[in-house]
């Protein structure tokens, strides 16, 4: 543990930070995983699924807990995904 108060508050923003990044992370997880669920099951609604999962995606790089290319990589996959499946 830091003795120097400026070392003190770095690890505790760090701390925020992480605990702020998983959070993101696992929104953007949960949101593909609501999108496959639905492509699965055929529902109507796996249009609206891709949509929130691309806008979460796209909150994500805009808090910078995904690099935007990796973020253009889920979004063309879970396009190339539906296309697939809708076509």
């Amino acid at each position: 543990m830091p003795n120097i108060k400026s070392a003190i508050k770095r690890v505790e923003l760090t701390r925020i930070r992480t605990e702020r990044n998983k959070a993101v992370k696992s929104r953007v997880k949960t949101a593909i995983k609501k999108f496959r669920a639905s492509l699965e099951q055929g529902d109507s609604t796996a249009a609206e699924k891709l949509r929130q999962a691309i806008r979460t995606i796209d909150k994500a790089v805009t808090k910078g807990v995904l690099h935007p290319n990796t973020a253009a990589r889920k979004k063309s996959r879970l396009q190339r995904l539906f296309n697939k499946t809708s076509a």
